[in-house]
């Protein structure tokens, strides 16, 4: 990380946002538990004092997961809450001296900021030639739950710290929306098993909490869940490519395909977080579960969780996710968005209503094909919401005295009702930045490509994503290049990445099946000609030199 980077990014945050909020307002600061956290949060905090916050909450140990920031953001303390959040955080991506290091932040709603406020602060940072600290303020405890004072040498303010409980205020929050009782009745059950896996991030001594002291699990169930420094020098991304801990565990291979011959029989249930929690994937015994057809899953069975038993008036996917939840929207007859990569973009219409004085879309629900899945409970998406979801559908399905109702089996009793729809997801990471750059430009000029027939795939459509905001009318470009096809399938292609090195590719491939079709292939044959149409299409190969992605998820 280069010289005051960290210093840079704080201070044109702090400039860009307004003094009524800084001045004794209150901020929270915390993040994952990566390498250089603690030091930053120090770092943040004097210079937090030195802009004019007068209070700040902080996790115990510096730890809180990106759901607990946006929960604490929005509320804590009988109504108190902060002007916006510091979150320390580099996501799913690896940590270490010689791994990512990020930071975010949030604003007050607890959502990530919006592109005005970013767009200002990457602005700031171009331009900005000096920072204010408070260089003699004191190093504070974050290992203790306490609160501390500390006057101002003049005499004209005090500032207030607060280290509190990192679980606490979430865990609460997740009983409020989540019938546990039903939950424990079923993790109870002598032919139910599960496993979590925190993969050395954040989300460990939440699921302890959770499972272990609200419903009375044993610790076994537990995997990884002591959060470390450099994740246990794992990659804590909840895929088929990075859970291999868990995926051994629940016997599925790398391409999501059961595993036969263990010892022991696989769990009945289980799931993984990234390293701040806010990703999660689901997992039966030998069997995998699309998020994309998780998020469709949980909408279509909503009414099952107290949060949700008056249903929804809002759904809501990225633009590379699947179609799966929009049929879910059609039958249930609400209003159904599809909006750009980003968690921003659903906060907005969350806040449609209270905000911005337009329609209320919540109860609200909404994903992402990245392993991210949430509500409007907060303003990010919750890995611990996720499985909390899968695990009260799972408990609303059995019947007293029949077999066990698998997470199988609901995915199947899903595809019989709503179709199927095959999809998968290539990465190619740390691509160099120019060729992937030039692959784009290449393919966006779209010559000819409307009418192409490729492997039996017609093209019908061909675009760039564009996304009008119903909610403030703000546009989002170049979100994605699309490839639609007569049918019904989809290629889409995104620049993306949060990580330091190169650019990374992602490939997007969706094919629907009718209920009354072929459900039961597997999904790497039933694309494998509509892959080849997207490689030929964007000629990925001889533009990046990559032969084979990264990663497939």
């Amino acid at each position: 990380m280069s010289d005051n980077y960290l210093q840079n990014f704080v201070a044109s945050v702090f400039e860009a946002l307004p003094a009524k909020d800084l001045n004794g307002g209150t901020l929270v600061v915390s993040g994952d538990g990566r390498y250089f956290n603690k030091e930053a949060i120090q770092i943040i905090i004097k210079m937090a004092v030195a802009y004019g916050v007068d209070r700040l909450w902080i996790g115990k140990d510096g730890l809180l997961s990106t759901p607990c920031v946006s929960a604490v953001v929005r509320e804590r303390e009988g109504g108190s809450v902060a002007f916006g959040a510091f979150i320390l955080s580099a996501s799913h991506n690896p940590g270490g001296p010689n791994e990512d290091f990020g930071i975010k932040y949030n604003c007050e709603n607890g959502g990530p900021a919006p592109e005005k406020v970013t767009n200002e602060v990457f602005a700031l940072s171009k331009v900005i030639t000096s920072y204010k600290i408070a260089a003699d303020f004191p190093t504070v405890d974050v290992t203790t739950i306490g609160t501390t004072t500390v006057d101002a040498d003049d005499g004209s303010r005090t500032i207030t710290i607060e280290v509190f409980d990192s679980a606490e205020h979430h865990v609460d929050l997740l009983k409020q929306i989540f019938d546990f009782h039903a939950i424990k009745k079923l993790v109870s059950r002598p032919d139910f098993t599960f496993v979590v896996d925190a993969m050395s991030g954040v989300n460990g001594p939440y699921a302890r909490r959770v499972f272990v002291e609200e419903l009375g699990c044993d610790e076994s169930c537990l995997l990884n869940a002591t959060p470390l420094e450099d994740f246990g020098g794992g990659h804590a991304d909840p895929n088929l490519t990075y859970a291999k801990t868990l995926i051994k565990a629940m016997g599925v291979d790398a391409k999501g395909l059961p595993v036969t011959g263990q010892e022991q029989e696989p769990p009945s249930f289980g799931a993984a977080w990234d390293g701040d929690a806010d990703r999660n994937m689901i997992l039966g015994s030998r069997f995998f579960v699309t998020p994309s057809d998780s998020l469709a899953i949980i909408a279509a069975n909503c009414t099952v969780i107290p949060f949700f038993k008056n249903g929804l008036r809002g759904v809501a996917r990225s633009m590379p996710t699947s179609g799966a939840v929009d049929l879910v929207a059609k039958k249930l007859n609400v209003p159904f968005f599809e909006v750009p990569t980003g968690w921003k973009f659903f906060g907005n219409l969350m806040d449609s209503h209270v905000v911005f004085g337009k329609e209320d879309y919540t109860p609200f629900i909404c994903g992402e094909e990245s392993f991210g899945t949430g509500s409007n409970h907060i303003r990010e998406k919750d890995g611990m919401w996720a499985v909390l979801a899968w695990l009260s559908i799972l408990a609303s399905k059995q019947v007293e005295g029949a077999p066990l109702v698998t997470v199988e089996d609901v995915v199947r009793d899903h595809w019989k009702k709503f179709g199927r729809n095959y999809y998968c997801r290539y990465d190619y990471e740390n691509v160099d930045k120019a060729a992937a750059e030039g692959m784009f430009a290449d393919m966006t000029k779209f010559d000819g490509v409307v009418g192409k027939e490729i492997n039996g795939f017609k093209v019908e459509k061909a675009d760039e994503f564009e996304y009008v905001d119903p909610v403030d009318g703000s546009v989002s470009s170049h979100q994605g290049i699309r490839f639609l096809f007569e049918g019904g399938s989809r290629v889409v292609f995104r620049l993306s990445g949060t990580g330091v090195a190169g650019a990374t590719i992602r490939m997007y491939i969706e094919k629907y099946e009718e209920p009354t079709g072929n459900l039961d292939q597997n999904a790497a044959e039933a694309l494998e000609k509509l892959i080849e149409v997207g490689l030929k299409l964007s000629d990925l190969e001889k533009k990046t030199g990559r032969k084979a992605p990264t990663v497939i998820t």
